[in-house]
This record gives structure tokens, C-alpha cells and sequence, in this order.
């Protein structure tokens, strides 16, 4: 039987992949900036809606909270939206990060293991 508590800490790989890239930018969390930073890190492309359509789950379960800020007068473009984690977000990725070392605890480098 598995231990519920790695159980409900596990999330999936994108989930924690925009968390992460949302803690790492901090202040400056916004869209584009989220799918450079996510990229950067994976070494992989990943579609728009991928991200925005997990953005939009995390505010769902109240681990983003967003913040809308207009574009200056002299620039085109729509408002630019800043994602912020929140405690619950917070907590949520300190239990994946938990969940994962439990999972990979003992196992040696795989890379030397060949």
C-alpha cells in the first residue's frame, strides 16, 4: 500500500516545473518570462497554452495569486500579468520537493551505475 503522504504531495512534472520558475523569478513572474525561464531549465520547447493553462490551474487551487499591471502610456499592448506564489503554493512545493527526495532517497547516480 502507498504512503498517502507522497501520495498527495506528488504533482505532476508541469505543475512543479511552473511553480519552480515562478518562485525563481520572483518579482518579475509574468508570461513570457515564466516560458523563458521554463524552457531554460527543461532544455525543452513547450507551447503557450501548456503554461497559461497551468497558470490558470495554480490560481485555481490558490497557489498563484495574480497581480494585472498596465502597460505605460507610450507602449502598445495589453496588460501584463505577475504571478506571485502563495503560502499554499509555497507549502504545495516544499511537500513535492519532500515527496521527491522520499521517492529518489538511497538511489545512487544512475549515471555512474551504467
Amino acid at each position: 500500500m502507498e504512503d498517502k503522504r507522497v501520495a498527495m504531495n506528488i504533482i505532476p512534472r508541469n505543475t512543479e516545473t511552473v511553480l519552480l520558475a515562478v518562485w525563481k523569478l520572483k518579482d518579475g513572474a509574468y508570461g513570457l518570462a515564466i516560458i523563458d525561464q521554463v524552457e531554460k531549465d527543461t532544455g525543452l520547447k513547450w507551447l503557450p497554452g501548456t503554461i497559461y493553462g497551468t497558470l490558470a490551474r495554480l490560481k485555481k487551487n490558490g497557489w498563484v495569486q495574480t497581480t494585472k499591471i498596465e502597460q505605460p502610456p507610450n507602449q502598445v499592448g495589453r496588460p501584463r500579468i505577475y504571478y506571485k506564489l502563495t503560502s499554499a503554493g509555497m507549502k504545495k512545493l516544499i511537500a513535492a520537493q519532500e515527496a521527491v527526495r522520499g521517492v529518489w532517497g538511497g538511489i545512487p547516480n544512475l549515471e555512474k551505475s551504467r
